[in-house]
């Protein structure tokens, strides 16, 4: 696990070379077919030499779940063991680590009522009110999301308006499930010590991103016709703000600051997870001194605790 740029990737498939592994994806942007640069997909090369499941599994017009997650990634460890090799889960979703390891908590459907009155709210005074709001009833919740993540926001007020209990509590009070009690879970992230060098590789990649076609990869999946800017793909970070260029909602210098921005609010919510994440070592891609550590001490590292 780890943030957003963090290297997590590359040390994955550095441990593919060791370990008789078999990678699968944690990635909500990754699932997609033609999210690709945006998404920091391994290149067609990496894939080949190391393939990754999970990738490219459904179409952009479709919206992908958590709980889908689960059960595609139970099924791709149950393959991958029978076949005598070690399952590696590789990505910063944490919200599919969290499915995985502890189930999905039975919730409420959606009540359109209740979602009607929620957005004609936002439509009036925001969704930094509402997330203000989400503060007061799901503490829990709230800290892990940006006052403008609509989506969560409102099903969080939805649950506990339905419920009258927060959300983040019915999904604690969800038994532990016993899907990964046959496996020895190693539960192994990948962390800067200093934010200041994770905001420098955001904003290095978003421009490298950039440099290779992102713009013209998102102008292809707008030229389709069907996709449009509610859908979880186009919602995904990067996806979100270019899109918003080519609608004409932004300019190009406000969409390269906005996407930079989104990614650097993305990598805070993925540490926030981390650092409370239960049964977790940690592995930095800095030494005490601030210094960037080579590959290959972080590869040693990561390779004792996995042996």
């Amino acid at each position: 696990m780890g943030p957003t740029a963090s290297g997590k990737t590359d040390l994955a498939m550095a441990i593919a070379g060791h370990l008789p592994v078999e990678l699968i994806s944690v990635d909500s942007a990754q699932v997609y077919r033609g999210l690709d640069i945006g998404a920091a997909k391994p290149s067609a090369e990496e894939l080949a030499r190391c393939p990754h499941r999970l990738i490219d599994i459904c179409d952009p017009a479709e919206v992908y779940s958590a709980g889908r997650f689960r059960e595609d990634a139970l099924a791709a460890m149950a393959e991958i063991t029978a076949a005598g090799k070690i399952p590696l889960l590789v990505g910063g979703t944490m919200l599919y680590f969290r499915a995985l390891a502890d189930g999905m908590a039975q919730l409420p459907e959606a009540d359109p009522a209740i979602r009607a009155e929620i957005e004609a709210r936002a439509a009036r005074d925001g969704w930094p009110a509402l997330h203000a709001e989400l503060m007061q009833v799901d503490p829990d919740l709230a800290v892990q999301l940006h006052p403008n993540h609509s989506v969560r926001i409102e099903r969080g007020l939805e649950v506990y308006r339905l419920t009258g209990k927060p959300l983040s509590q019915l999904r604690r009070q969800q038994a532990r499930a016993s899907a990964l009690e046959h496996y020895d879970v190693r539960q192994l992230a990948l962390l800067p010590r200093e934010r200041a060098l994770l905001h420098e590789r955001i904003a290095r990649r978003f421009h490298l991103m950039l440099e290779r076609g992102f713009v013209d990869e998102v102008r292809a999946l707008r030229a389709r016709g069907d996709l449009h800017a509610d859908l979880p793909a186009i919602r995904a970070v990067g996806y979100r703000q270019v899109w918003q260029y080519l609608e004409g909602e932004l300019s190009y210098d406000a969409m390269v600051e906005a996407g930079i921005a989104a990614t650097r609010q993305l990598a805070k919510r993925q540490l926030t997870w981390l650092r409370r994440w239960p049964e977790l070592t940690r592995i930095y891609s800095q030494g005490a001194d601030g210094k960037v550590r080579k590959n290959d001490e972080i590869l040693t590292e990561a390779l004792k605790f996995l042996v």
